[in-house]
């Protein structure tokens, strides 16, 4: 393998968790700010934005949320944003009022993914500073909740959180797939289930070790567990939610 500044930060990261109560400075945030700001743009049509969470009952609110006493109890809390409203007052205050492209999701489709890879972008920069962070999928639990907390106008929506701050905590690097598993060539490729064994073995050992949030668990048995089985869930309300934000109106 290759090494550089870069790629070593990118292989050694590390999901944190616990910050110490130590703010990010002006610099460093403008600096994170302008990462996002520089990220890729689908048609540059920059169709993200970001909010900087500092009120205490927002966080609080976000918090209850994410279910997890950690979301915005210490760090930077900023909550990425899919955004098309700004290119439809845009679109509007040229004259031209009609929505109906920005309500399809080929559309929410691109803004999402803008929004995604600037999540990824800024957590590379901030670890690069010496910070660390945790992206906040969590907050799609009750994505209606967030909405109203963050007085979201429609064509928006609230893709994922980003917690940043300076590390507090040490937590063991997670073992991921094998590459023969997720990198094929020129056509998808089935696995052996079976052939998984080692790596079962491997997660299972991580989860034993583990300082905090002990578990005894696999990968393979996460994946036949209940978010998988057909039990209902709290996420299973997102395609309303977007519909009612009057986004992908095509499905």
């Amino acid at each position: 393998m290759l090494h550089n500044f870069t790629i070593d930060h990118q292989l050694n990261h590390r999901t944190i968790r616990k910050f110490k109560d130590q703010p990010l400075t002006e610099e460093q945030l403008t600096t994170l700010f302008e990462v996002a700001r520089q990220t890729s743009s689908s048609e540059f049509l920059q169709q993200m934005t970001i909010i900087r969470v500092t009120d205490p009952q927002k966080r609080a609110a976000i918090r209850a949320v994410s279910t997890q006493p950690y979301v915005g109890a210490e760090g930077e809390l900023l909550m990425f944003i899919t955004d098309l409203h700004r290119n439809e007052l845009i679109r509007h205050h040229q004259g031209n009022l009609d929505d109906r492209r920005i309500e399809k999701t080929e559309m929410f489709l691109q803004a999402y993914e803008d929004t995604v890879l600037a999540v990824q972008n800024v957590l590379n920069a901030a670890e690069s500073m010496g910070l660390g962070g945790v992206i906040l999928g969590s907050i799609q639990n009750e994505p209606a909740k967030i909405i109203k907390t963050l007085h979201l106008p429609k064509h928006t929506f609230p893709t994922l959180g980003l917690q940043l701050g300076v590390p507090d905590q040490k937590p063991q690097l997670k073992p991921r797939l094998p590459l023969d598993k997720i990198v094929f060539e020129n056509e998808y490729q089935d696995i052996d289930p079976a052939s998984l064994k080692d790596y079962d073995q491997i997660v299972n050992t991580y989860y034993d070790l583990r300082d905090a949030n002990r578990r005894i668990d696999t990968f393979t048995d996460q994946v036949n567990g209940p978010k998988l089985n057909g039990t209902p869930q709290v996420r299973d309300q997102i395609a309303q939610v977007l519909h009612d934000q009057k986004l992908c109106l095509d499905l």
